[in-house]
């Protein structure tokens, strides 16, 4: 829990530009994510502003990795989780899962190794399935936490190790479950405790997927890229992609990784550098490979270039991407809806709102439930106004996600 007893005093354009400093990010950057000149970010930091609208402070807060908002506003404390979204009715429950721990013995025989692979398998496919996956999820997830937490502690030597993965993977969708949800510091546990299993496990695959996830805990906790990087690259040198597709696989997904790392604080040529890198794993996998549950192959790293050049400030990059991909055929509804959504945040920055309002309508069609917890997409939905050839399609989507106008 952030300490504000020292930041007492700052104003809020101070907080930004420390929170802006501490990422590595230039004024420039910052001002293009959030739609606006490098100006408008220097008079907000120099007071000439005052803090902006919700829908904007949200998307400010965002592009700089702050989940509280009080760390700019030095109000009492409230995420921006709290105001851009509702938290899912199970969360509850996960939340008990997480903090339920079996100090005493445990009656019921472990499950095999075999069997907790099938179950975390289940699992993922109920994740990457078309419909409500946060709630499909959700109902799996308590049992599956403490069934591969007591097979993880009895089995022995290799079947123990492997049970271990199969706690690792579970974590990653526990995690998954709790992102953008008013549950920051259960989102860093997830991922922490993920990469404790995967040591644990001594599994190097395990491993890289672990430091994929913690890229992004690092990211909405605010750590500095180059601490995201340094623990992708340190991954990725345990693997052994010569050796399998699935060692490829992963050894390319943390260099997209350490990619998005750099777009965000706006160093393009190493950002494009890794790509290539993440680009060229792809390749060699083939056109239609796609990692089971990581979804990693051409179709992910290519969508993920929208990504990169909207977080570059490029739009005509960004939307040159958006146009010469199709999403539609990647093996997981959450992935394209989430695909389309930074589609439209490609749009956005070039303020063509009816592509915006059209890819959003088609991300909500795709997958409720990742569009619910988007912030860019509540944010602009908030924005919008409800006029004009959109005016249906706007007021349509506000009333599905209860977002208020």
């Amino acid at each position: 829990m952030p300490d504000h007893s020292d930041i007492s005093t700052e104003t809020f354009g101070m907080r930004v530009r420390r929170a802006r400093e501490r990422n590595g990010q230039t004024r420039a950057v910052v001002g293009g994510l959030v739609g606006r000149s490098s100006e408008w970010v220097k008079a907000i930091e120099n007071g000439r502003l005052k803090v902006p609208r919700l829908p904007l402070l949200l998307r400010l807060a965002d592009v700089l990795g702050v989940n509280d908002l009080a760390d700019l506003t030095g109000d009492d404390r409230v995420t921006t989780a709290t105001h851009a979204k509702t938290a899912h009715e199970a969360l509850p429950a996960v939340r008990a899962a997480l903090a339920t721990y079996q100090l005493s013995g445990h009656d019921d025989a472990p499950e095999s190794a075999d069997e907790l692979a099938r179950r975390v398998s289940h699992a993922w496919h109920l994740w990457h399935a078309p419909g409500a996956h946060r709630t499909r999820v959700a109902v799996v997830l308590p049992d599956l936490l403490a069934d591969a937490q007591h097979s993880a502690r009895a089995l022995d030597g290799t079947e123990r190790r492997r049970a271990l993965i199969s706690l690792s993977e579970t974590y990653h969708l526990a995690q998954l479950f709790l992102s953008f949800q008013p549950a920051p510091e259960l989102v860093m546990l997830t991922g922490d405790r993920s990469m404790a299993a995967a040591q644990d496990a001594d599994s190097p695959r395990a491993m890289a997927a672990a430091a994929w996830y913690m890229n992004h805990v690092f990211r909405d906790a605010g750590e500095r890229h180059e601490a995201r990087v340094d623990l992708a690259m340190k991954a990725a040198d345990l693997l052994r992609p010569e050796s399998s597709p699935d060692d490829l696989a992963r050894w390319g997904m943390l260099h997209l990784a350490a990619a998005l790392s750099y777009a965000k604080v706006g160093r393009r040529g190493d950002a494009e550098r890794f790509w290539d890198r993440a680009e060229e794993a792809a390749r060699r996998l083939g056109p239609n490979y796609a990692h089971p549950y990581l979804i990693f192959g051409q179709d992910m790293v290519d969508a993920y270039a929208i990504t990169m050049q909207s977080d570059l400030v490029r739009p005509g990059g960004a939307v040159e991407a958006a146009n010469a991909i199709e999403v539609d055929g990647m093996p997981s509804a959450t992935r394209v809806s989430f695909h389309q959504i930074e589609s439209a945040r490609a749009y956005a920055l070039q303020g063509e709102t009816v592509a915006v309002v059209h890819l959003l309508k088609r991300a909500f069609e795709t997958s409720p439930e990742t569009i619910k917890y988007n912030l860019f997409a509540l944010a602009t939905l908030r924005e919008i106004p409800d006029r004009g050839i959109v005016r249906d399609d706007v007021r349509y989507l506000r009333s599905k996600l209860g977002v208020p106008a």
